[in-house]
């Protein structure tokens, strides 16, 4: 089974969270968390395969990141 960690994040600037992960490769963003979940679930297997890497019996693990800006 092929494992992949995308981190997602919250884009102060741009009010959007974003998707990432250099391995599969992807990036995606979204104003909510939960579609963006969805996206990045439907989008990993075409990517995997279109870079040539396995895309059946994959898991996706997402870690979340909120940064506060302090002034």
């Amino acid at each position: 089974m092929n494992e992949y960690t995308v981190l997602l994040t919250w884009d102060e600037e741009a009010a959007r969270w974003v998707a990432e992960n250099d391995e599969i490769p992807i990036a995606l963003e979204s104003d909510s968390i939960d579609l963006l979940i969805e996206r990045v679930k439907l989008a990993t297997p075409e990517l995997l395969e279109l870079n040539g890497k396995p895309y059946t019996n994959i898991t996706i693990d997402f870690k979340m990141e909120r940064q506060a800006i302090v002034a």
